[in-house]
């Protein structure tokens, strides 16, 4: 287990006091979420913004985010949780201190966001629940993908965040389709395989709905996703419903464990949710992911 995976101390014992961030991004001009030498990502951004104005003493280790993201994917729920040393009680200075010894978490915000690029915020700032972790914590994560079927392309101020796709779509047909995949099932043919990871998911939603006349969306959740899952269900599905394949067809990639390489742009996909359990059965959830990750690298 890294560092920054591990509990911070329970509050008042004079260990490191966890914070929830709630994270928004436009991923066109990041290189992903995970910070990268030379690169411009949002992780690397996020952290220099909180070095600079800490919401404490110090924050001593990297941030935990629910979901890493791949270059031009974007984010309106990202989640990320933030582990600091929080300030000695009655530590002078110009933003109120709690009993836990953390700033006024709005003002801190307001810090951040003006340090942050235009193309990422911090929407929401709180102390966490005992037990919290963004990664490990949580129950189910949900995606969205756009895609336009217009004869012209892209309405220009949605270019970045809907894929062009030049044949009409059939929502009927990549319906048919998804519902042989939901479940829990192993998604090798869909992930970009890690070694020694599973590619095992309970894909719970996978639902395509037109709505606009040329605007098609499908909403994707499940407990977790392995690398390219969601864009590989996608650029799936979206040979269906064009009619160059059968509604049969995504289940028979499924089932043949075999990687397609029908994957959809990056650009077309974005993190809307993380979802978490009740406050009290955060820790247990926690402890119950790790376990799995540590016995299956899952």
């Amino acid at each position: 287990m890294s560092p920054s995976d591990e509990p911070a101390a329970p509050h008042g014992e004079g260990g490191l006091v966890r914070l929830r961030l709630d994270v928004s991004y436009d991923g066109t001009d990041f290189s992903g979420w995970a910070r990268q030498p030379g690169r411009r990502t949002v992780q690397a951004e996020l952290e220099q913004a909180l070095r600079r104005q800490p919401p404490g003493e110090s924050v001593p280790k990297s941030v935990v985010v629910a979901g890493r993201t791949d270059a031009g994917v974007h984010a309106t729920g990202q989640v990320v949780h933030v582990d600091v040393v929080p300030f000695a009680p009655g530590a002078p200075g110009r933003i109120p201190v709690d009993e836990l010894g953390i700033p006024d978490l709005t003002r801190m915000r307001g810090r951040w966001n003006k340090l942050l690029p235009a193309d990422a915020r911090v929407l929401n700032a709180r102390v966490a629940p005992e037990g919290f972790d963004a990664r490990f914590s949580a129950i189910r994560r949900h995606y969205r993908y756009r895609v336009s079927d217009a004869p012209w392309g892209v309405d220009p101020l949605r270019r970045n965040d809907t894929l062009a796709w030049g044949r009409p779509l059939s929502t009927e047909r990549m319906n048919a389709a998804a519902a042989e995949l939901l479940g829990l099932q192993d998604f090798a043919a869909y992930c970009k395989q890690r070694e020694g990871g599973t590619t095992i998911r309970e894909l719970q939603r996978l639902e395509w709905t037109r709505i606009d006349e040329h605007l098609l969306e499908v909403r994707v959740s499940a407990d977790a996703f392995c690398h390219s899952m969601v864009r590989s269900l996608v650029g799936v599905l979206l040979l269906v419903g064009d009619g160059r394949r059968g509604t049969g067809w995504p289940g028979e990639v499924l089932a043949s464990g075999t990687r397609d390489s029908a994957v959809a742009p990056a650009h077309g996909l974005t993190l809307t949710a993380v979802d978490y359990p009740p406050d009290e059965l955060l820790a247990a959830r926690a402890e119950q992911t790790r376990n799995v990750r540590s016995s299956t690298e899952f």
